[in-house]
């Protein structure tokens, strides 16, 4: 079948991915926060002024699923939200979301390291060259 490789690579690249995320969670759960929580406070401070449509999708969310994500960040006393444009709302994370994106940025890149540690650096370059050929 020609299309074998093709799937083995699909699913080998979402066993990858999964492994990352399962590694991810376990690491952040380490700061009191799941990867969901901390990807949304990424987005959030590296998109400022950006509407939650924006965000969603930015965290390949829906934007009902975002909203509510949103309103639990409030809650915890994360993040801050303001009218925007017309309808728009706009976030920002405050001193404790901030610390709490600095915390799991050092577990993301530990966890990171471990994932891909058995890539050399120009694997690695390979790797995320060849992906982003893909997406494009």
């Amino acid at each position: 079948m020609k299309n074998t490789n093709v799937l083995e690579l699909g699913r080998a690249i979402k066993q990858l991915q999964n492994l990352n995320h399962r590694r991810l969670e376990t690491g952040l759960n380490e700061i009191a926060t799941t990867l969901a929580q901390w990807d949304a406070l990424r987005a959030i401070a590296n998109n400022p002024g950006a509407s939650a449509h924006a965000l969603a999708e930015e965290t390949f969310q829906t934007d009902q699923s975002f909203g509510t994500l949103a309103t639990r960040l409030i809650e915890k006393g994360l993040v801050e939200r303001c009218p925007g444009v017309g309808r728009a709302l706009l976030h920002s994370l405050t001193p404790t979301g901030r610390s709490i994106l600095e915390q799991g940025l050092v577990v993301a890149h530990r966890i990171n390291e471990d994932s891909f540690g058995n890539l050399t650096a120009a694997e690695r370059a390979q790797l995320l060259a060849l992906v982003r050929k893909a997406i494009a």
